[in-house]
């Protein structure tokens, strides 16, 4: 499988033309595609709650009837999805100085028409990338906050001081407790956070907290 099929491309756009060519350019390198007419039909999808499972990007008109692409822009930013869907935005000469101050707020670029199909694809590839990217460590934070539900409040006080570097015995002081119920609870945290030794426990704590 072309590592881009399972990402879609959302093309927003109010030209029919322009809709059509795009989608049969990334048809051609095997992007999927999904148009919007205009910045409210994309909008209302977002309303009705839609959140990306699956890396994607936004190909974005600057200029469109009702809701332009720049506010359109700024209710994408709004909901916090900037990473997890990159814009791009499509934009005429005249608007390149707009399209310039909308990468400084966090587009991830803009493509002047008319555009180089084989520049566009290559953006269009590198933005997905960042959304897989993003996506991978949020699927893997949500993994570690399942698995940090699942320990008991004893076992969270054991991690937390092997985390830090304490020895059982130490740990069975400060919690007074024996070595023996350390040496269990540290064997259930290490199972159930699906780690080895304590340097990997501490590796993966700071991420979470990251």
């Amino acid at each position: 499988m072309h590592p881009a099929a399972d990402a879609t491309v959302f093309i927003v756009d109010d030209d029919a033309g322009v809709r059509d060519a795009l989608a049969w350019l990334l048809r051609t390198r095997h992007l999927p595609s999904e148009s919007h007419a205009s910045a409210d039909s994309f909008e209302a999808m977002l309303a009705a709650g839609f959140a990306p499972s699956q890396p994607c990007c936004v190909l974005l008109d600057v200029r469109m009837p009702g809701m332009s692409g720049l506010v359109l822009f700024d209710k994408i930013a709004e909901r916090g999805l900037l990473e997890l869907m990159p814009v791009i935005f499509l934009t005429g000469h005249a608007d390149v100085p707009t399209a310039v101050d909308m990468v400084k707020r966090g587009a991830f670029d803009f493509c002047e028409k008319p555009f180089s199909d084989n520049a566009l694809v290559d953006r269009i590839e590198q933005a997905l990338q960042r959304s897989r990217e993003v996506l991978g460590r949020r699927q893997q934070r949500q993994t570690l906050r399942a698995r940090l539900a699942e320990l008991t409040e004893r076992e969270r006080d054991v991690m937390r001081l092997v985390a830090v570097g304490l020895p059982n015995k130490l740990i069975a002081e400060r919690l007074a407790i024996s070595v023996r119920t350390v040496e269990v609870h540290r064997a259930r945290v290490f199972d159930k956070m699906n780690v080895k030794s304590a340097v990997e426990l501490a590796n993966l704590l700071r991420d979470e907290a990251a």
